[in-house]
């Protein structure tokens, strides 16, 4: 009888360890695992949306993005989540943006920026996020919304909004973006964006090239000589703005990676650990920002 209960005790006492160290694996697992939400970007939920990745520990920093698409789509894998995600290990907050398309209303997807940038703000206590350290990276088409952002971020606001966060970026990334809506437009975006048949002046509101002002916050820039989808001078002739206006600013030109920069790979590594150096030496984030 003794013998039995020394068994079942036994017993006991491994299910109990087998149940601990699975809890214990099962925590490991789950520990550090950024957390994920998406919410709509409005109460009316015009389908604007965020999603919003959290790191381990404080945001330091946080970074809207805005994945490109040509204003007809939204490439939200490799230039929304894995960016998103880039950004979470190197300690800060990612907000994948879901724009509306324009469908020939430039100012759909320009509020959707501006008021995910005032989303950012109002949570950035919250998030352990200093207010002056919210940035804005975009992609093709999403790099044009983005240098919108950041040279009009004043453009048609509603009167409730003037008491409210601001809007305007304290830094830009722009990768392989569209800047200008005139000669070095690709025909697909600016017929989503303004529509068949804009008149010239719509068309110069919307190059951001005519927006830089000395307001402007810094930019770092990257584009590929061989695009052949999105000229490089798109970034060379907003580089030469920024610089005629006196905003800091950096363009790294790579001589070859196409439209997309092979999606991932060295490329992106190599912009990436560019763009970090640069906003790390103008104090635009957090100098731990870098990786744990």
């Amino acid at each position: 009888m003794r013998a039995r209960k020394a068994s079942w005790g036994a017993a006991a006492v491994c299910v109990c360890c087998v149940v601990g160290l699975l809890w214990i694996k099962l925590f490991k697992a789950t520990e550090g695992t950024p957390v994920v939400e998406r919410l709509a970007l409005r109460e009316s939920d015009d389908g604007a949306a965020i999603t919003i990745y959290h790191p381990r520990g404080a945001g330091r920093a946080a970074v809207v993005i805005c994945p490109g698409g040509g204003y007809g789509a939204l490439v939200l894998e490799a230039e929304g989540r894995r960016v998103a995600q880039w950004l979470n290990r190197m300690g800060m907050v990612g907000v994948v943006l879901e724009y509306r398309l324009p469908q020939g209303d430039p100012d759909r997807p320009l509020a959707d920026a501006q008021d995910a940038i005032r989303f950012v703000r109002s949570r950035a206590a919250e998030w352990g996020v200093s207010t002056n350290q919210v940035g804005i990276i975009g992609f093709s088409a999403g790099g044009h919304l983005a240098a919108l952002a950041a040279t009009m971020p004043d453009a048609g606001p509603p009167p409730d909004r003037a008491a409210g966060p601001s809007s305007r970026p304290d830094f830009a990334i722009l990768v392989y973006p569209v800047v200008s809506m005139e000669d070095l437009a690709d025909a697909g975006s600016r017929i989503n964006f303004l529509g068949p048949d804009p008149a010239p002046d719509r068309i110069a509101d919307y190059s951001a090239d005519r927006q830089v002002s000395a307001a402007t916050p810094p930019v770092f820039l990257v584009h590929a000589r061989d695009d052949a989808v999105v000229s490089a001078e798109n970034s060379r002739r907003f580089h030469a703005a920024l610089q005629a206006h006196g905003v800091a600013c950096a363009y790294l030109e790579l001589d070859s990676g196409g439209h997309g920069l092979g999606y991932g790979g060295p490329l992106w590594d190599q912009w990436q650990a560019q763009a970090l150096a640069w906003l790390r030496g103008q104090g635009l984030i957090d100098p731990r920002s870098g990786g744990e």
